[in-house]
């Protein structure tokens, strides 16, 4: 048995067809084939049912595959303890982040990291919340860029910034009258939100969440979605609110920025920071990550400080 050949029925298993597999190995199919043939020889079972399309493990090969999944998550901690102590920044390493951060964060660093740490192979992923933790409690990601805390215990959290909260508001709407808006103003049934099992939306909702039992949200017309742009055209056509990240309003175009509000001190606002598990080897490349946000981040967020906003938590 050679970790090759777990790679091999790791890949098969993921793509869950011999061609695609081999192609993400950089191997030949009659090679990837043969080798697996070997391990189920050597082993004495049939580790995927090849009658069926696409293929699928057999019961024994879930198993099998399960523990692989560990065996190579174990092989490359090795790798990556040789590289850590040999002071290196080097190696592979999967970034995941949020829809919501995605479009503003990374444009801001990764180009420089990829110049400056030319031996990371750094590969960006974006997932939701519930899914990175996920991910990362099976090893499947190294690292997040996420709004915290998330209260979870193997998580290690290290803060990179405080983002606040602005309104986006119609020019037919009463806030539009209005320099500052205090939370409490809110109303739920003229808000227009990201959809369900969004982190974002939940911090809006946290923020009403006052008005939540007293207010229905938009009876007549439901409407959610995956993107600040959809909502801001929603608001321009319809009237209404919706509620944006400063990255976000810092994109807008000038005759955009007419209808941007402030929140009344202290403003709602997220904590962003770069979370991993308390297992990881790769503590290198991390804290490299972290410095290269922490240098390409505009001046007035390094300045913004806990005791400056309220962060609004996403449970």
């Amino acid at each position: 048995m050679t970790i090759s050949q777990l790679e091999y029925i790791l890949s098969v298993d993921k793509h869950r067809n011999f061609g695609k597999a081999a192609e993400a190995c950089c191997v030949t199919q009659p090679t990837l084939s043969m080798q697996i043939q070997k391990l189920e020889e050597e082993l004495g079972t049939i580790i995927f049912d090849r009658s069926k399309k696409p293929i699928i493990p057999t019961e024994i090969g879930e198993k099998i595959i399960k523990q692989a999944k560990f065996v190579i998550r174990d092989y490359n901690k090795i790798k990556n303890i040789v590289l850590d102590f040999k002071d290196k920044v080097a190696g592979d390493f999967t970034l995941a982040v949020i829809p919501t951060l995605a479009p503003y964060i990374i444009p801001i660093f990764a180009k420089n990291f990829a110049e400056q740490y030319k031996d990371v192979n750094l590969i960006i992923e974006e997932y939701k919340t519930e899914d990175i933790i996920e991910h990362l409690n099976e090893d499947r990601i190294d690292a997040a860029l996420v709004v915290t805390p998330l209260h979870v215990e193997f998580i290690e959290e290290k803060v990179l910034y405080y983002e606040p909260f602005y309104l986006f508001v119609s020019p037919q709407h009463k806030f539009s009258k209005q320099e500052f808006i205090h939370q409490d103003e809110l109303d739920l049934e003229d808000i227009w939100l990201l959809n369900k099992g969004n982190c974002f939306r939940d911090q809006v909702l946290n923020i009403c969440s006052e008005k939540i039992e007293q207010q229905a949200l938009n009876e007549n017309l439901k409407f959610e979605s995956g993107s600040f742009e959809t909502l801001k055209n929603m608001v321009l056509k319809y009237s209404g609110y919706t509620i944006l990240p400063k990255m976000a309003v810092s994109q807008l175009s000038n005759d955009q920025l007419d209808f941007v509000r402030k929140f009344k001190n202290p403003v709602p606002s997220r904590e962003v920071s770069l979370v991993y598990s308390r297992k990881i080897y790769k503590k290198r490349i991390i804290d490299a990550i972290q410095c290269s946000i922490a240098h390409s981040l505009p001046e007035e967020y390094v300045k913004l400080k806990n005791d400056d906003v309220q962060i609004i938590e996403i449970y």
